[in-house]
């Protein structure tokens, strides 16, 4: 039987916050497909929901998969008192039980008791399925993908890194090869290669995959069907035809919005009018022309009543229009900083010389003319972050220096608020323009900011730098935290940007459409791509 995964009118709510409200859905059988939506939508609770780690508060999560179900979640559930080498059997644990029960029953059916000949047949269909004999291998082979081969069997789990956590999770996961996958953000902590070989392997599988990632390059190549989970709905709407087909469909959706809202904006005008002028069309004060005074006011009446009866249907349309306007469609991103501030439209803006810090960083040196764009690439752990805030003015070096002109923005990874009890919509209104960029729902605007996610403390540090004047922005990956749409309409504003950049990202897709010089900091220096 082909396995089943859908969502009848499902709702969840926690502490009565709805996040998903009367969910309807099903995820297409033997295909991948991309479960995406801003931070705190409900993507997570979703998954976890189809998983069987949480039930819905109302209607029917339906999972049909005799060959079982896997689910990485953002923790790590694995035991840290285990060792590397002990993962494989917690891995594979329901295969090796699988297997343990196949021999039980071969021995029973050899002793001649043909009453397990049936759960014989279903367990064996169910460990070739899963391609239960290839168990350690695929493991072998997933440790190798995902960048583990060289980690010692003997390494306590407790000993590795979040990120090796992170990775050997996965592994484990795909080597149980269940004919259900749900996999939440799986290329975090991985590097290109790493990714790579996720997508490939991904591509490769026979079973049904729902995956929750923000990494594009990744959709693009792995998943032909997005699912997005609207955090001011909480709905749930399904886009086909891969990433690309998702951007267009939201093309569409916000012109239609733009149209509607425009529509109502006209209506009204139209209705206040004709509530307006109203009283120039009574038809008192016309000349009698056979001074027939009786006549007149029959006549007179008739008009006027006729004009006091277009105007309560005017007043009560307007009414009407007015308890029930369509949305705003959120502005496209755009920079206020496309002017410079005076005495910065040339030159030399940052200069760092040898800076470097212990542990950290390398003694390097960059150079950032007005106008310039610098894209930083390197692996985990390289410096990039550290380079950044030492440009910033934020680290001091332990060598070198660094020199600034003009004013300098920056958005950095670790975002600490000065005024945390301060409600969101004030901060937002000191920036102006901050609110109507689309960064933020509507029921997040009384949230002290002190009580704001990470991703959403980097949302407001983003709306103060596009609304503001800088010549030169540091950006630490900016693309982190936003919605694949946000994404996109943040890179085109980067583009039109007249500023100096200094940007850091592992997006692949940022990456590609990079108009600029490209540096790697790499074995202890910066080097041109």
């Amino acid at each position: 039987m082909s396995p089943q995964l859908s969502l009848q009118q499902v709702s969840k709510a926690y502490d009565h916050r709805v996040v998903l409200d009367q969910v309807g859905c099903a995820f297409p059988p033997g295909r991948i497909s991309g479960l995406i939506g801003e931070n705190g939508s409900g993507k997570s609770t979703l998954l976890r929901l189809l998983a069987g780690v949480e039930q819905p508060d109302d209607g029917t999560v339906t999972v049909v998969a005799s060959g079982g179900v896997g689910f990485l979640a953002q923790d790590n559930p694995l035991p840290l008192h285990l060792d590397v080498a002990a993962v494989a059997d917690h891995a594979l644990a329901d295969l090796r039980a699988i297997e343990s029960r196949l021999h039980e029953v071969e021995q029973l059916l050899a002793d001649g008791n043909l009453e397990v000949l049936d759960e014989y047949g279903d367990l064996q269909s169910a460990f070739e399925a899963r391609e239960g004999y290839d168990a350690d291998a695929r493991l072998a082979r997933a440790m190798h993908g995902l960048g583990l081969s060289a980690l010692p069997g003997d390494r306590r789990l407790s000993e590795l890194s979040g990120g090796e956590l992170a990775r050997l999770h996965l592994a484990a996961v795909l080597a149980a090869s269940p004919e259900v996958l749900l996999l939440d953000e799986p290329t975090n902590h991985l590097d290109v290669a790493a990714t790579v070989w996720l997508e490939d392997h991904l591509r490769s599988r026979s079973g049904t995959t729902v995956v929750v990632s923000h990494d594009r390059a990744f959709l693009e190549r792995v998943a032909s069907t997005l699912f997005e989970v609207d955090g001011d709905t909480h709905r749930v709407t399904r886009y086909g035809n891969g990433y690309d087909g998702y951007l267009s469909e939201k093309a569409a959706e916000r012109a239609r919005a733009e149209q509607t809202r425009q529509l109502w904006e006209d209506e009204v005008a139209a209705m206040k009018l004709a509530v307006g002028t109203a009283a120039d069309r009574v038809a008192y004060g016309r000349p009698m022309s056979d001074n027939n005074k009786m006549a007149y006011d029959r006549a007179g009446g008739r008009v006027n009543e006729a004009e006091r009866s277009k105007t309560r249907n005017a007043k009560e349309r307007l009414r009407r229009l007015e308890a029930d306007p369509p949305p705003v469609p959120a502005k496209p991103l755009r920079f206020a900083a496309s002017l410079r501030t005076a005495g910065a439209t040339s030159g030399v803006l940052v200069n760092a010389v040898e800076v470097s810090v212990q542990g950290r960083l390398a003694p390097v040196s960059l150079e950032v003319p007005a106008g310039g764009r610098v894209l930083i690439t390197g692996a985990n752990g390289a410096g990039k972050s550290t380079l950044l805030d030492v440009l910033a003015g934020r680290l001091a070096p332990d060598t070198g220096f660094v020199e600034h002109r003009g004013r300098l923005g920056y958005l950095s990874q670790e975002v600490v608020e000065p005024r945390p009890d301060e409600r969101l919509r004030t901060a937002l209104a000191r920036h102006r323009g901050a609110g109507g960029l689309g960064l933020f729902r509507p029921d997040q605007l009384q949230t002290r900011v002190g009580a704001l996610s990470t991703g959403q403390r980097r949302r407001l540090a983003l709306a103060r730098l596009l609304t503001a004047q800088y010549d030169v922005m540091l950006l630490d990956e900016p693309t982190n935290h936003l919605s694949l749409v946000l994404v996109e309409e943040l890179e085109a504003a980067l583009d039109a940007y007249e500023g100096a950049l200094v940007v850091v990202s592992h997006d692949r897709r940022f990456v590609s459409r990079w108009r600029g010089e490209i540096l790697e900091l790499k074995e202890n220096t910066l080097v041109s791509q």
